[in-house]
Parts: C-alpha cells; structure tokens; sequence
C-alpha cells in the first residue's frame, strides 16, 4: 500500500489509469488499526484496485478537500473522481462489495 501526501495524490490518484482506493487515516484510530490487515490481505487480488492511505493528521489539506469527517473513510478514484464512501466497513465481504460496485 502507496502512503499518499499532496505531492503525490494529484500523479498517483488523480491522473492514475486505473481505480485507486484510499484510505484516510490516522495511526491513533482503533478502528482503522482493524482495517490495516484486512486491505494488505486483499491488496492485490484481482479485481481489487491499488490502495493507498492519506494520513489525515499529516495530510489535513486532503482531509478538508474530500470532507473527511469520520475515520476511516474509504473512496475509489476513477477519472480524476471519486464515487460513494465508505465508512467503517465492519467486514472484508462489506469491503469487497463496495469495491466491486464501485469499480
């Protein structure tokens, strides 16, 4: 998984040629510590897109951008968008749904 700052969000998400998910983050978040195993284990797999987080207490410009309010929060980027959000899956099958109806 890409870490992700304004420096490279624009080259690797905006202008990638393929799905990307992010993850917005931040290392004192229980829940997102939960999520971590499950997208290194699916990251990967096909049909999954590239995933990359945003740590949203280094990066809060990128936060504030996509209106982060709650953590994690998960988007797919096609195109230079961004799609429905997702907001603590509580499960990988939950996760993986998403992503295929996204992507």
């Amino acid at each position: 998984m890409e870490t992700l700052t304004k420096q490279n969000f624009d080259t690797d998400v905006l202008q990638a040629a393929e799905p990307v998910l992010v993850e917005f983050t931040a290392p004192w978040c229980v829940y997102c510590r939960r999520l971590a195993p499950v997208l290194e284990r699916i990251d990967g797999n096909d049909g999954i897109p590239k995933i990359g987080t945003v740590n949203i207490d280094e990066e809060p410009e990128l936060a504030r951008q996509y209106n982060i309010e709650v953590i994690p929060t998960l988007l797919i980027f096609q195109n230079g968008a961004h799609g429905d959000r997702l907001v603590a899956p509580d499960s990988q099958a939950k996760l993986e749904a998403w992503i295929h109806e996204q992507c």
